[in-house]
């Protein structure tokens, strides 16, 4: 339920519901994409980021990167990464979640 919150309340996703009693499943929505949270015991799972080096556990592409981190950043999420262009042709940020794992946001270049 927190998690689905930071979700809404820091990076703009929707939900209408939570499943089981006590609630263990939410789909949350933005833009046309969806992201899945299942409550899960914190002693069998770990960020990405915690087994290879700089790796996020989702990447949301976007159509304007910058627009995207000025309003998360006024949201008040927590900025893993500040916004840059990468080596690999995308402009890119990240943001990390209430249980540490990194969610980026990347917006293919022109010239990629």
């Amino acid at each position: 339920v927190a998690a689905a919150r930071y979700y809404r309340d820091k990076v703009g996703f929707t939900y209408d519901s939570f499943y089981g009693d006590p609630p263990h499943f939410c789909i949350l929505h933005r833009d046309g994409r969806s992201l899945m949270l299942a409550r899960a015991d914190a002693a069998d799972v770990k960020p990405h980021w915690k087994a290879v080096a700089q790796m996020w556990n989702a990447y949301f592409w976007v159509d304007d990167a910058e627009a995207m981190y000025e309003e998360l950043r006024r949201r008040g999420a927590k900025i893993d990464y500040e916004l840059a262009t990468k080596p690999y042709g995308c402009r890119e940020f990240g943001i990390q979640d209430l249980d540490g794992y990194d969610i980026a946001f990347g917006q293919l270049l022109p010239s990629a």
